[in-house]
């Protein structure tokens, strides 16, 4: 008999919902059959079956948040496709880790969790300096959030088991769960990582000839402004104290959905025709909203967006999501009253503020790039 345990679906993502089992015990499966839909951090993923076999236990039930490498299920099972299985915790080990296998210097390499090496090297944390708190000295996603000194008890962690306070009467308690949980976790090292300043500012779009079409207008003026000003468009590495300037952009775009917040990434935006943008643009948020976007939709952006002046709100503080440097918020476009000259005039006006990273970021460099931005979209067409 083995044990299948929930893979990484994702790049470092810590944990999966249930949302539906495709099969119960006793059940005959094949290879590559769907065996249970799971909600990650902002997609509905479904996992097929690694054997032939018969189910013989589920580990978990609907609603239930697993965590990555953690037991799935059951099988007594036939033929294995691409690895054998395991009922122990080195089966969710990172394969270069199993067994403590050597390095090139002869020396033992520490063995992680996937998740918590990916966490470890994001925050510039050295696993040789941990120690492991899992079987066998395994470094565990607890043991590099420790290390980092964030909050690890369930209420900071969003568990969702343990409300920090008393719910009084009336009052309905919502554990955080897949988008929203996500956006807390997000939020939560994007805090503990970033000085994080935001410089603001308005665009005067009164002179457009063509009313609309905010967002392919901004994208063309974050366009403009990195090649003024590429420092904006980087990735920072803590470990090394480095920054990597980039020659593309891949835009994230923050995405007002029902079940929360959801950021597709748009590729290469500096390479598309105006018509290429709204059409990747538009099947991106519709991907989002129907939660069909693939995990690699979600991550490997190099700069961030945020409209959220299509709701409510003039100006914000646009938070910055590690390894990217930069977020630019718009704000709700009004009509205010400007010097024009020696006159006073009614002007279309869109607020703007950029947030960034000031450990790699200069003040300066903020300002040269909003300042290209807000030239940009000054422009009649």
């Amino acid at each position: 008999m083995g044990t299948f345990r929930l893979p990484d679906l994702g790049e470092g993502l810590a944990e999966a919902e249930i949302l539906e089992w495709h099969l119960k015990p006793g059940d005959q499966v094949l290879v590559d059959q769907p065996m249970v839909s799971v909600e990650t951090a902002k997609s509905v993923v479904e996992v097929p079956a690694p054997f032939n076999g018969t189910v013989t236990a589920l580990h978990a039930a609907v609603g239930d948040i697993v965590a990555t490498g953690a037991p799935l299920i059951d099988f007594d099972s036939g033929t294995v496709v691409g690895s054998m299985p395991a009922a122990v915790e080195e089966e969710f080990v990172d394969s270069a880790t199993l067994g403590r296998r050597a390095r090139g210097n002869g020396e033992a390499r520490v063995r992680a969790l996937p998740v918590a090496r990916a966490l470890a090297r994001r925050l510039g944390i050295d696993l040789e300096t941990l120690a492991g708190s899992g079987a066998g000295g395994l470094v565990t996603l607890d043991d590099v959030l420790g290390a980092a000194q964030l909050d690890t008890s369930p209420a900071a962690r969003l568990d969702g088991d343990a409300p920090p306070f008393a719910v009084p009467p009336g009052a309905t308690l919502e554990p955080l769960r897949g988008v929203r949980r996500a956006m807390a976790r997000s939020m939560t090292l994007s805090r503990a990582q970033i000085p994080l300043s935001t410089v603001c500012d308005d665009a005067d779009i009164h002179a457009w000839v063509k009313h609309g079409d905010y967002m392919l207008r901004i994208m063309r003026a974050l366009i403009r402004a990195w090649r003024i000003e590429p420092a904006l468009n980087a990735l920072y590495d803590p470990a090394s104290n480095a920054r990597m300037l980039l020659k593309h952009i891949d835009l994230a775009i923050a995405v007002d959905t029902p079940q929360g917040l959801i950021v597709p990434v748009v590729r290469n935006i500096q390479d598309k025709t105006p018509e290429e943008l709204r059409e990747a643009l538009a099947r991106q948020k519709a991907a989002a909203h129907q939660r069909s976007l693939a995990p690699e939709d979600l991550r490997d952006f190099t700069l961030m967006l945020s409209n959220f002046g299509t709701l409510a709100g003039r100006y914000g503080t646009p938070q910055v999501v590690p390894p990217a440097v930069a977020n630019l918020g718009a704000g709700k476009v009004r009509h205010d009253a400007v010097a024009v000259g020696d006159a006073v005039a009614v002007h279309r006006r869109m607020p703007l503020s950029l947030s960034f990273d000031h450990r790699c970021i200069t003040g300066g460099e903020a300002c040269r790039f909003l300042a290209a931005v807000i030239a940009d979209l000054e422009r009649p067409d």
